[in-house]
């Protein structure tokens, strides 16, 4: 954010050498705000020299200030507003004084809201999430490859390097996206990282009120949101709470002196999650996990401190507000101060109660990620407010049922066993399910490059219940294993820079087993789109039998007989198995094939090695 010259006043003109030599403010955050909310309070961040030794007025029909917070740092004032409702949108001055003698002023805008902003319906069981990681997509604008003042610059040759993807190049291919069928984009941090090195990914945030330069700016962000929403795309914003970048502007002048953890020496985080619910747990190993640092790059943030929760809160709904969101990802939700975030889910799920927030609950089986959503019976009566979980156990389930022979324990039985613990999530179809992301493996490289175990999982992550999530690539079969470095996993995409050999974003460009992908998968999403027995729908599964996994999903309207047959042999499959939820139906209609399947003979013949997905009459 630019310096601003307290001298810049609404109402009145001031000489810059004169205010120059009475106080300078350095940043006030939110830049802006908007009247209306159901919340009516506001905390202003106020940074600049010494400033804690003003008091501060304003006179503005509406707005009252209730409280300044000085902290222990003088460079920091807070000043909580209270904004009534039915004020008018407008600008006033923040007035600074010393002693009674005026020193300084600085202008304040609240804005109107956007007609119908607080009730947006956010992602749901009705959508498909594309993840994008933007420096990996598409470079639309080459010119902002390398910016001055940010000290990595494109290298494209290197793997850990600025590749030089933006928001243009995620405008650009927005009607590929349509086409698709996909309805929701999640982004990961498009916020200023301005790290030396490694700073592409943009986890380390230097500064939570600035679109990354290289990426374009926050009018781009916008924008983006706008052209989206056009064609029916939600955004989702990819939110960091836990830490911060060592570059981050305040790490040179902290507003407290507990804003960040602190130790005798640098301690990073145990990553031992489950220190949330061991009953025998140290204080000292559940401490290290929630307050240790995730990297010597990353100052881990101390949410106990209500100035920076709320901090975050204002920050998140700012961007709500600025860009139109729909919906959030919270990174590294279970590092976080548990009941502080608590409060940030709570309070914007206040503000927007159709939204949704997405925790990243990177945990293995479904009683430890069941214990972040929100309304679960945990054992301390904990409530996260935390709508939305990610499903890694699934995941994990994913990654290895379709490599394995049938077992006890192996095989599809894996999905099976997976989806019979639900009973422990509050809301199952809230829940993020995916087989890749930018933090793991691509599935086809888990998969050994066969495409029938990969319509295998889509199949099923696009008929299972929850909120599927792809990765960039899935649709053209892209390949990196985790074990080969983030030069293998996050790749770029062939043909989001002019330079490219080839452009997978068209047919032509696309190879014979990456096109029959891209159509199958484009098939089932716009399928998908039209038929909500699969997004809310009763799930009804049996288990799986001879390497056949077959599961139901129907509502008043519909029954959804889905068949994933990983047998190398072709099978009969008898369905006096599945009287339950066969009933009265007396034929199916593949989806993908459209071929018929008459269900009055007893079976069906399965082909090997293929999935059905059969709309029953």
């Amino acid at each position: 954010m630019r310096t601003f010259l307290i001298s810049l006043l609404m109402g009145s003109i001031f000489s810059l050498s004169s205010f120059a030599e009475k106080a300078k403010i350095e940043r006030v955050e939110p830049m802006f705000w908007w009247v209306d909310m159901k919340n009516p309070n506001l905390q202003l961040l106020v940074h600049g020299e010494n400033i804690s030794k003003y008091d501060v007025s304003m006179n503005y029909p509406g707005v009252t200030i209730e409280r300044m917070i000085k902290t222990d740092k003088p460079n920091y004032l807070f000043v909580n507003l209270l904004i009534k409702k039915g004020t008018k949108a407008g600008r006033f001055d923040l007035v600074f004084s010393e002693r009674g003698k005026k020193k300084a002023s600085y202008p304040y805008e609240l804005k109107a809201r956007k007609k119908d902003s607080a009730n947006r319906k956010g992602y749901d069981a009705s959508d498909v999430v594309y993840l994008i990681m933007p420096d990996r997509f598409a470079n639309g604008d080459p010119k902002n490859d390398s910016v001055d003042g940010m000290e990595d610059k494109l290298d494209r040759e290197n793997p850990d390097g600025r590749h030089g993807g933006d928001i243009q190049g995620i405008i650009d291919h927005l009607d590929y996206l349509q086409e698709l069928g996909v309805t929701a984009i999640w982004n990961t941090p498009l916020m200023e990282d301005n790290e030396p090195t490694t700073s592409y990914h943009n986890y380390a945030i230097s500064d939570y009120y600035k679109i990354d330069a290289r990426y374009g700016s926050n009018e781009d962000y916008a924008r983006l949101s706008a052209e989206a929403k056009k064609r029916g795309i939600k955004i989702i914003m990819d939110v960091v709470t836990n830490h911060c970048a060592s570059a981050h502007w305040w790490m040179n002048d902290l507003p407290s002196g507990d804003w960040v953890h602190v130790f005798p020496e640098y301690t990073q985080s145990n990553h031992r999650k489950s220190t949330t619910n061991d009953p025998y747990v140290s204080k000292v190993d559940y401490e290290k996990n929630f307050d240790g640092w995730f990297a010597r790059s990353m100052p881990d943030l101390n949410q106990k401190n209500d100035l920076l929760i709320n901090y975050f809160i204002q920050n998140t709904i700012w961007w709500i507000e600025y860009a139109d969101l729909g919906g959030i990802r919270v990174d590294t939700y279970p590092y976080n101060d548990k009941d502080a975030m608590a409060v940030y889910s709570g309070t914007i799920m206040k503000e927007y109660p159709n939204l949704n927030i997405v925790g990243e609950t990177w945990l293995s089986s479904p009683a430890e990620i069941a214990y972040w959503q929100k309304d679960a019976v945990n054992h301390d009566a904990y409530n996260s407010n935390l709508p939305c979980v990610m499903d890694f156990s699934l995941f994990e389930a994913m990654t290895k049922a379709f490599n394995e022979n049938e077992g006890w324990n192996t095989g599809l039985i894996r999905l099976y066993n997976s989806l019979a613990f639900d009973y422990l999530y509050p809301h199952t179809d809230n829940i993020f399910i995916f087989a890749e992301n930018h933090d793991t493996g691509y599935i086809m490289s888990t998969l050994g490059g066969d495409i029938q175990k990969f319509k295998h999982v889509m199949t099923f992550l696009l008929t299972t219940r929850g909120i599927p999530q792809l990765y960039t690539g899935t649709e053209i079969l892209l390949e990196g294993k985790k074990s080969d470095g983030d030069g293998k996993m996050r790749v770029d995409f062939p043909g989001g820079w002019e330079s490219d050999a080839k452009n997978t974003f068209t047919a032509k460009g696309r190879t014979a087993k990456e096109n029959e992908a891209f159509n199958f998968l484009k098939k089932l999403l716009n399928w998908r789109k039209q038929n909500p027995v699969i997004h809310t729908g009763k799930l009804m599964h049996y288990v799986p039998e001879n390497d056949t996994y077959v599961y139901f999903r129907s509502n008043a309207e519909k029954t959804v007989m889905v068949v994933i047959n990983k047998n190398e042999n072709a099978q009969e499959l008898n369905l006096k198995r599945f009287a339950e939820s066969l009933g009265t139906f007396t034929s199916g209609k593949d989806v993908i094939s459209e071929k018929e399947f008459d269900l009055t003979k007893g079976n069906i013949s399965l082909a090997p090695n293929t999935s059905i997905i059969l709309e029953l009459k």
